[in-house]
């Protein structure tokens, strides 16, 4: 069976929204819950999110860089799932008790999928088969420490980067089941932020993308799913030219940017009412760029001065909350107490107001790679090894009630030299 005709066929089987141009209403929660409702008691008394993002784009995390040198494939096998092992070992010491998985860096899989190719993480070569299965192994290891997993996806990107050797890597791939995304559909990629993403404006896209997350959830008992913060993006010298699918699916709104927004909206509706068919247990999250919009372009948004995400990447991220669309959101307040452009108590707490009448839960993504790196803008990380602004920032989170927990970024910056007097704080303060 073709790639085109699998994605659909599970499409169909999943009885996918459809896309329409008019805003669609939640299908998950009635609209909207404006009223304050109580959190349900199991997330009341459940232990706070301790987590951690571990990436596998460009091997940020994981796997070692140097266990796809190895001339055996026994030998980088070995290597991989070792240096996996001693990683949630520490991090169990530390008091970490969810993992936030990178299973899809791009267009490519860290699973055995029938519709993404093996990712190139893995072995240096796109589509070529590891010899195990990444994420079986990574969902045992941390079951058996008592730690949770949630798949974490970058919904749109398709490649790091648009150079000559990366696009021979990609139509390399024409030959293999299943190929990249980017030989089978060309009509979908475009070029963005100088890398290769899909075009969010159209609903075969988005349907494919659900298919990738449904594949996983179906397979695999993770306890969660994630999407970062990549939707619309785009820098000032390489923006995405959506024209013309603006120009095909955007009747009926007045602007590209409503209907940019509409997109994002209907690619979460649609996730989160799979993940709900499928498995309901299984938590669905975003973790959004960590101002929703400045006060100063809306009332509602946070007395701030920071790149905002319904602005920037076109995701408005407190209607997703609103409406019920997620179990959890993850905003990154990447910046300390003193950053008067974003400080970190102004965006904790309104974020934790947005929360409040909602069954949505609030985790929030805090800046370790930024603990004991000189800074004229935020001095803050340097001081005492970054741990007073560090135990702020966790202080604040356990004070308020609507805060369920902190995710650090990223897993490899706890093995820093320069963050060592914070990792030792957090495992006096965390570990068990």
């Amino acid at each position: 069976m073709s790639l085109k005709k699998s994605v659909v066929l599970f499409a169909t089987a999943l009885l996918l929204v459809s896309c329409s141009s008019k805003p669609p209403k939640s299908l998950v929660t009635p609209l909207p819950p404006v009223t304050k409702q109580p959190l349900p008691a199991t997330n009341k008394n459940s232990q706070p999110v301790r987590g951690v993002w571990l990436a596998t784009v460009s091997r940020l995390d994981w796997p070692p860089v140097n266990s796809v040198n190895v001339s055996s494939a026994d030998t980088r096998i070995r290597m991989q799932q070792q240096a996996l092992v001693e990683k949630l070992d520490k991090l169990k010491n530390l008091g970490i008790n969810t993992i936030f998985f990178q299973v899809k860096p791009d267009g490519t899989a860290l699973w055995p999928s029938k519709i993404l190719p093996w990712s190139d993480v893995l072995t240096g070569t796109i589509g070529q088969d590891p010899g195990y299965d990444p994420l079986q192994f990574v969902l045992d290891e941390a079951h058996k420490r008592g730690m949770k997993v949630h798949a974490w996806f970058n919904p749109y990107r398709v490649s790091v980067n648009t150079q000559p050797a990366t696009i021979a890597a990609l139509n390399r791939t024409l030959s293999l089941p299943p190929a990249s995304v980017f030989v089978l559909h060309r009509d979908w990629i475009r070029t963005a932020g100088d890398r290769l993403v899909l075009d969010p404006g159209i609903p075969d896209v988005r349907d494919w993308i659900t298919s990738s997350v449904a594949e996983v959830v179906t397979h695999y008992p993770v306890d969660g799913v994630q999407f970062d913060d990549y939707f619309y993006t785009e820098t000032p010298g390489s923006q995405l030219n959506d024209n013309q699918t603006f120009q095909q699916y955007g009747k009926g709104f007045s602007s590209k940017a409503d209907w940019r927004r509409n997109n994002t909206l209907l690619l979460i509706e649609q996730v989160s009412r799979t993940i709900k068919q499928l498995k309901p247990g299984v938590e669905f999250g975003v973790s959004p760029a960590g101002v929703w919009r400045n006060r100063s372009f809306d009332a509602a948004g946070s007395d701030t001065r920071g790149a905002a995400a319904y602005d920037e990447s076109f995701a408005d991220t407190r209607r997703w909350v609103q409406q019920g669309l997620l179990d959890y959101i993850a905003p990154q307040i990447y910046w300390p107490f003193s950053r008067s452009a974003a400080r970190y108590d102004v965006l904790a707490k309104w974020w934790a107001d947005v929360v409040k009448p909602t069954h949505t839960r609030l985790y929030i993504g805090i800046a370790l790679y930024k603990v004991g790196e000189p800074s004229k803008m935020e001095p803050d990380w340097m001081v005492n090894g970054g741990v007073p602004e560090l135990k702020k920032q966790l202080d604040l989170n356990e004070s308020l009630p609507q805060i369920n927990g902190t995710i650090l970024f990223r897993e490899d910056y706890l093995n820093r030299p320069q963050t060592q007097q914070a990792v030792n704080y957090l495992r006096e303060r965390w570990g068990e």
